[in-house]
């Protein structure tokens, strides 16, 4: 039997995927090319064609496997309904069996908040609001060792919303600067993709049933830090020039922008404590300034 994953192409999915095979544990992924077939079953993987949607494909890899990670996520207008519909596939194959289920949400989920916890009260933005009912099926669900997994900003490898940061309008003025997102003084919380792959397979490994855990470093760096470390990666010395919430939305949209607008720092904790989690990659901080990031 084999861990079935989700999204094990894309950004964390991937990471999960290298270091699951590391570890010599067989994997099913399920993808929806054949390229994407052929680079799972690179890395020693069995891929399974079909989508996330399909119910029967689900509900019998579930049945099948030794558990569920699931990351993947269309990240669009029919992630709600789409991760509504592969829970109720996925615990159809599931419930009764007390096999581990670890399941992605984010950190927006919380709101604002200058020291986030597991128990911190939920306030998203409009872009994350529809995880709420989701999540409350999957802390209740029967018979099933679930986990969320909550992570901060995901960076590394040159990947993710990092990218925003050092890929921003340098301005229009005589002596160029780069475009932070809002003013810059909100934190973000942030994770690197390594760290975070650990985390989903000792939560899948050793979590609790309906356990809940932030994948945050501990490191949260303003948006004007990050700015001004892209700033100087670009040879811009380290200048930066705030923007408004209007620009904001009309480079990003609203939903989004507002997401990255929120202030939030997290220590992450709790999963150190629980899991033994020893998140030890590079900062986003220094991957900007010198790092998979730096122009």
């Amino acid at each position: 039997m084999a861990i079935f994953l989700t999204g094990a192409t894309g950004y964390i999915g991937s990471a999960v995927l290298r270091q699951l095979r590391a570890q010599g544990r067989d994997v099913v992924a399920l993808v929806r090319t054949e390229d994407k077939a052929r680079e799972v079953e690179a890395l020693g993987a069995t891929a399974v064609l079909g989508d996330i949607t399909d119910r029967e494909i689900v509900t019998h890899l579930a049945l099948e496997s030794d558990g569920v990670i699931h990351v993947a996520s269309p990240g669009d207008e029919t992630s709600a309904p789409t991760d509504d519909a592969f829970v109720s596939a996925v615990f159809a194959g599931l419930e009764g069996s007390d096999k581990p289920y670890v399941h992605t949400g984010g950190i927006w989920i919380f709101g604002n908040g200058s020291d986030l916890t597991e128990r911190s009260p939920f306030d998203p933005p409009a872009l994350t609001a529809w995880r709420l009912p989701v999540e409350a099926r999957v802390r209740s669900a029967a018979g099933v060792k679930t986990t969320i997994i909550a992570p901060g900003i995901v960076f590394g490898h040159g990947g993710g919303i990092p990218n925003l940061v050092k890929d921003a309008s340098r301005g229009s003025g005589t002596v160029p600067s780069l475009d932070l997102i809002g003013s810059g003084e909100q934190h973000w919380t942030t994770v690197f993709v390594d760290d975070l792959a650990e985390l989903y397979i000792l939560a899948f490994d050793l979590a609790d049933s309906g356990s809940y855990y932030i994948g945050a470093s501990g490191q949260n760096p303003t948006v004007r830090e990050l700015g001004e470390a892209a700033s100087l990666a670009a040879g811009l010395e380290g200048r930066v020039t705030p923007t408004s919430v209007s620009d904001v939305h009309a480079r990003l949209g609203e939903a989004f922008g507002d997401a990255l607008l929120l202030d939030q720092q997290a220590t992450g904790s709790a999963a150190r404590i629980d899991l033994g989690w020893e998140p030890n990659g590079p900062s986003l901080l220094e991957e900007l300034r010198s790092g998979s990031y730096a122009s």
